[in-house]
């Protein structure tokens, strides 16, 4: 198996794309290819491990040398289309051709959304790929989709959403039978947006036909409750909610920690519950679940945040090897493209007033 980087992409770039690889190599069993420029990358090993080049560290460690990279300011499509030689569509080419298994990259999100369209593909009967992220649930995960990459959405993309996501989770997590939400500010059919209102009609009157288990709207508040394993919503509204978590998170486990370090009573109490605590703040912390897979094209593409770490990209290089392992992609291609799929002349539509 060969995992394909691009070491040119995210807001830490290329340190903590180098650092992650080089951490993840020994807990995998892949091969790493690190895409950018050859130069940079040597430079940096060198500083970073007193190596001349990155086989030395491991052989199973290699780079793809590229001399252009799309800026987080590029506009997508320009972007996909002029800089052939970045590390992004080259990443995208070597999939494209079975050069890898899976591309990871914490760059321009737009561009990867254009990139893996165009390039790699959709897989048949798709209208939008979208991108789904792992997030903690009471005593289970949340996948919530999408998080990103579509900031429009019409609601036929929320339904294949839910359809693509149920048949992700099931062949990839063994969950038969995943529960699915539309993300809203209240449960009553009647309450939100135009986009909301009929989206939740679409899901209700086509879910059984399409094998969806959907449980009404589900509000922001109860999304962590367990009771639902898919959350469905827009792009836009999915990468709010998202980091909005992510900072919450971020709260909660620095509070916890000042409050434990307050004073010397308060630390000698808080000894013996370390362990429960350390637990606590794993949970919380969403560098645990590595970045997102975009459904709805031909092969595995992985969006690492763009604020991406050397840890974060440690998990989702160990993710993305899962990934490949069970197959993910193929099963979706196999069971979408058997299965019903969904044809806007087939929808059971419903007038929303």
């Amino acid at each position: 198996m060969k995992i394909l980087l691009d070491a040119m992409g995210g807001d830490n770039a290329p340190d903590a794309n180098i650092k992650g690889a080089v951490t993840a190599i020994n807990q995998i069993k892949a091969d790493v290819v690190l895409i950018g420029n050859k130069d940079v990358i040597n430079n940096r090993i060198k500083e970073l491990y007193g190596k001349d080049d990155i086989s030395e560290i491991s052989p199973r460690l290699s780079i793809y040398h590229t001399t252009e990279t799309i800026e987080m300011e590029d506009i997508p499509t320009q972007a996909i289309k002029r800089k052939k030689d970045s590390s992004m569509v080259v990443g995208f080419n070597l999939l494209k051709e079975d050069e890898g298994d899976v591309f990871i990259s914490a760059g321009n999100s737009g561009a990867l959304l254009t990139g893996a369209t165009l390039i790699v593909g959709r897989i048949k009967g798709i209208d939008r790929p979208a991108l789904a992220g792992i997030l903690p649930a009471y005593k289970s995960r949340l996948l919530l989709m999408d998080c990103g990459s579509n900031t429009n959405c019409k609601p036929i993309n929320l339904l294949q959403f839910a359809q693509m996501a149920s048949i992700y989770l099931r062949n990839t997590f063994g969950n038969e039978n995943p529960t699915v939400g539309l993300l809203n500010i209240g449960t009553e059919e009647t309450k939100g947006n135009e986009l909301t209102k009929e989206s939740y009609h679409l899901l209700k009157d086509n879910a059984k036909e399409l094998n969806i288990n959907f449980i009404g709207n589900v509000e922001g508040r109860d999304a962590f409750s367990g009771k639902v394993d898919i959350l469905v919503t827009d792009g836009f509204t999915g990468n709010v909610f998202l980091k909005a978590v992510e900072g919450l998170g971020k709260l909660v486990k620095r509070t916890l920690s000042e409050s434990i370090k307050k004073n010397i009573l308060s630390t000698i109490a808080a000894i013996p519950t370390i362990p429960a605590i350390n637990r606590f703040k794993k949970t919380v912390d969403y560098k645990e679940y590595g970045g997102g897979l975009f459904l709805g094209v031909k092969k595995p593409v992985v969006k690492a945040h763009g604020s991406s770490d050397e840890k974060l990209f440690e998990f989702t290089i160990k993710q993305a090897e899962k990934f490949v392992e069970n197959k993910a992609v193929d099963r979706m291609i196999e069971e979408f493209e058997n299965a019903k799929t969904v044809e806007k002349s087939d929808l059971k539509m419903k007038e929303v007033k």
